[in-house]
């Protein structure tokens, strides 16, 4: 079957969507027509870096339905809703190797473990993660990454006891997600750190405490005052390299003894290039400093997610900021670029909108 897709055809040149050629599944393999996709910034690096093997799709968290799926697939079928994710659905060890779907584009093969700038996707069902059927068709899309990340790294990484001081570097839509979770899990304070005022203000609807804008003072400094030393657990939601240095020395620090260890620095943001770290912040304060890779468990964590949602507890209809068709894709990414979106920004498919009509026909019924 043809079907439109956003393609990195090659490096320095903007995206094209085109149709590409999607086989039958193969027995391990789920084809979803997407509703709706996140956009993420991690794109933007893959769109930057010359060594990445073209044609590539891209794109790894969107909502849809499955149109068909392999012989070996039985977690879902036909008709069932599903959020498309880059993180296996069921807990294992390592990483896996990359995943050909057997698309192409002009009879080559497209790379890409996943993709979900597209109206649909092929790929390994360990991807595709079903979710209850009023699940909003639109807003879900960001939980197969921005929510996974950015909260999976508070909840399951960092695991901060009520009390607990946090400081979150980047108010992106992970760093929001981050910084919701943090506050759900009742950390005290939820320190917010940005360049932009707006940002930081918007950062409040999502439970910060205090704000630090980087640009006008000493981040580290700032921090240290408001939680008289440092905090207990300091996110980088950003990669650049100040701020991968900044948030190990935000962290409180510990001393001699078995327990008297410091606080914990949790990278989350893709890094961009090396760092420099003093090693006396893990030898005379036993500080650690790691980082967190999409750790949610999409199976279960998923559900909750959405069940918070419905509740009010985690509102991702604030975080959705704005919204494009897949024809504004590199307007999309220039946007994300340059900071011109508030949260996260999604690209609304045709599915979508057949959806949203066949449901206000049967209301008028």
């Amino acid at each position: 079957m043809k079907s439109l897709a956003a393609i990195d055809t090659g490096y320095g040149k903007p995206l094209i969507v085109d149709e590409i050629e999607i086989p039958e599944p193969r027995p391990e393999q789920a084809l979803v027509k997407l509703y709706s996709s996140g956009v993420c910034h991690s794109q933007l690096h893959q769109i930057h870096n010359k060594d990445v093997v073209r044609p590539f799709v891209m794109g790894h968290e969107g909502t849809g339905v499955v149109t068909k799926v392999g012989k070996n697939v039985s977690h879902v079928r036909e008709g069932d809703m599903v959020i498309v994710t880059w993180v296996p659905r069921l807990p294992e060890k390592g990483r896996r190797p990359a995943y050909i779907s057997g698309a192409t584009y002009r009879e080559q093969p497209l790379t890409g473990n996943v993709w979900t700038w597209g109206e649909d996707v092929l790929t390994n069902a360990d991807y595709v993660v079903k979710v209850p059927s009023d699940t909003p068709k639109d807003l879900s899309s960001i939980v197969g990454c921005a929510v996974l990340t950015g909260a999976g790294a508070v909840l399951n990484t960092a695991r901060p006891r009520p009390g607990d001081s946090v400081a979150i570097f980047g108010l992106g839509g992970v760093g929001l997600c981050a910084l919701q979770m943090a506050s759900l899990m009742l950390a005290h304070p939820i320190i917010a750190v940005d360049l932009h005022d707006d940002k930081l203000q918007f950062a409040k609807q999502f439970g910060a405490t205090h704000l630090v804008n980087a640009s006008k003072v000493d981040a580290v400094e700032a921090i240290k005052e408001i939680t008289s030393g440092g905090a207990d657990f300091v996110f980088d939601a950003i990669g650049v390299r100040k701020s991968m240095e900044q948030i190990l020395p935000a962290t409180r620090g510990g001393g001699p003894g078995a327990d008297n260890h410091g606080g914990m620095a949790v990278l989350i943001g893709w890094p961009q290039g090396d760092i420099t770290v003093d090693a006396r912040h893990f030898m005379q304060h036993q500080r650690t400093y790691r980082g967190s890779l999409g750790a949610t468990y999409p199976e279960k964590d998923f559900d909750m997610f959405l069940r918070w949602h419905k509740e009010g507890k985690f509102p991702l209809d604030r975080l959705v900021t704005k919204r494009y068709p897949l024809s504004d894709i590199n307007q999309a990414c220039d946007d994300l670029q340059h900071s011109r979106i508030q949260a996260r920004a999604i690209i609304e498919y045709p599915a979508m909108k057949t959806a949203t009509k066949k449901v206000a026909a049967s209301k008028k019924k």
